[in-house]
Order: C-alpha cells, then sequence, then structure tokens
C-alpha cells in the first residue's frame, strides 16, 4: 500500500521529477565530453618534465611524481570512456530504439574482446597492438582493461534505465580516474591507515572517488527531487566496489553493475509511493 502521507508531505506532482529531462541530459553529456577532450588534449601537449614539475608544485612527493605522470597518461587515455554515454543519449535522443543500442554494445563488445585474446595468444597481433605503451605490465598477458570496461558498459546499457547505466558509467570512469590519480599522488600522506585487499588502496583515494560520484550524481540528477538518497547510496557503493573488488571480478564490470543496481534501489525507495516512476519502467 502507497504512503499517501509521504507522498504529499515529499514528492508532491509539482516537485517530483522522475528522471532529468532529455534536452538536459544531452547537453550534460556534451559538455562533459568536450571538457575532458579540452583537458586530454592540453595534458597531452605537455612534455613529460612540465608535468612532473605541475605535479611537485602541486605538493605531490618527489618520490611518487614518475608512478603519478605515468598514471595520469594511462587514465587521460580513459577519458574516452565518457564518449559512450554521450553517444547513447545522442542515440536516443535522435530516436534510435534502445534495443537497437544494445544490440550494438553486444557487437562492439564482443569484436573488441576478440581482438583483444588474440593480442594476448597471436604472436603477431600482439607485436603490432597499438597503445601498448599503456598496458599495465599483467595486462601483457591477459585481457587489458579495455575489454572489461566495455563489458561493464554493454551490461549496464543492457539492465538499466538509459539514464542510471549513463551514470554508473560516469561513476566509473571518472570515479576510477579520481581514486587512481589522488592515491598515487597523495595516498597515505594524509592519513596512514592502509585499506583494502592486501592494504594497497588509501583513504585518500577513496574518499576522491566518493566525492566525485557524489558531485557528478547530484549534478546529473539536479532535476530530481530526493536525488541525494539515491545518489549517496550510489556514490558509496561505487567507491566500496572500487576498494574491495568484490567477487574477484575486475572492476571495470563490478562498477557499472553494483552502483546501477544501487542507484536504481535508491530511486525506487524514493518514488515507492509512485509506483509509475519506478526507475525499472523509465525509458520502457
Amino acid at each position: 500500500m502507497s504512503n499517501k502521507t509521504y507522498c504529499k508531505e515529499w514528492a508532491t506532482t509539482s516537485e517530483a521529477q522522475p528522471l532529468p529531462s532529455e534536452p538536459f541530459l544531452t547537453g550534460y553529456m556534451i559538455i562533459l565530453a568536450l571538457v575532458a577532450l579540452v583537458c586530454g588534449i592540453g595534458i597531452r601537449s605537455l612534455r613529460p618534465e612540465a608535468i612532473w614539475k605541475l605535479l611537485q608544485d602541486a605538493g605531490v612527493a618527489v618520490g611518487k611524481v614518475k608512478k603519478t605522470a605515468s598514471e595520469i597518461e594511462r587514465k587521460i587515455f580513459h577519458l574516452c570512456g565518457l564518449l559512450v554515454p554521450l553517444i547513447y543519449q545522442l542515440l536516443l535522443s535522435h530516436g534510435v530504439p534502445r534495443s537497437f543500442c544494445v544490440q550494438l554494445c553486444w557487437s562492439i563488445t564482443i569484436c573488441g574482446a576478440g581482438a583483444d585474446w588474440m593480442r594476448v595468444h597471436v604472436p603477431f597481433v600482439r607485436d603490432n597492438w597499438p597503445l601498448k605503451s599503456i598496458l599495465r605490465d599483467q595486462e601483457q598477458t591477459q585481457l587489458c582493461g579495455g575489454s572489461y570496461f566495455s563489458l561493464g558498459c554493454t551490461l549496464a546499457i543492457h539492465l538499466f534505465a538509459p539514464v542510471i547505466a549513463m551514470t554508473s558509467i560516469i561513476f566509473l570512469v571518472m570515479g576510477d580516474m579520481s581514486a587512481a590519480l589522488i592515491g598515487r599522488s597523495f595516498g597515505q600522506s594524509i592519513c596512514s591507515v592502509k585499506i583494502g585487499p592486501g592494504g594497497k588502496k588509501s583513504v585518500e583515494g577513496s574518499a576522491a572517488m566518493f566525492l566525485v560520484c557524489l558531485v557528478f550524481g547530484c549534478t546529473i540528477y539536479s532535476q530530481v527531487h530526493l536525488r541525494e538518497y539515491a545518489v549517496v547510496i550510489g556514490a558509496l557503493v561505487a567507491t566500496l566496489t572500487e576498494l574491495y573488488e568484490p567477487f574477484g571480478m575486475n572492476d571495470n564490470v563490478t562498477i557499472p553493475i553494483l552502483s546501477g543496481i544501487a542507484l536504481t534501489f535508491g530511486f525506487a525507495r524514493t518514488y515507492s509511493c509512485e509506483p509509475a516512476r519506478n526507475p525499472l519502467l523509465w525509458y520502457s
């Protein structure tokens, strides 16, 4: 039975918005991708010495500068992941069916993972693989993070309402990048407590990821009433998933899936008095 008192007090018809408007979401994704593009080009145009100096001026310890600069090179490439929610939103806004978007994502993921498998097992492909310089050492003999990223995005797009899928992918791209860069730069310099499996993660990195996810979530759902409830849950789940890597799975898969579930749960709770506004029915 719906709680009519709750509905009347907290989610009146004039206040409640079940999801961001299409023009707002399209503009948001375009601006986010453009800002990321400008930042990426700006950083890539700098010489290594200039990046090292900027890091030192920012307060990064001398012993961490080189590793942080290397991590920045990797994570700048990961900003390309913002093209996924951007293209997804543009396709939807131009009337492309969601089912076609799902099929397209699965096709790209299967082809990409197949090519990555050939990189690992076929010497010719491995020797001529582009972007070898940004692969981690352990990725030389196994599927790279890009394959798992593609799978995570595809599962999110397949399973969740579009706006929730886009948000969970942004949590993955921006949140994980923040955790890595802040953790690498300032990890255990403010709080010496080691956290995560094997004590390899830092409080600073996890705090940065939570705050970044919280900011992006609140701005994406800025038009949605009581957004904070769902966004805090989603940001917290994304942060804990990056921290502990549950189920022994790559966090490029688990972050969008688990944060998508958390966001769906949060908004379902918020609109429990309005069954028609349940996020499971968004865009249905």
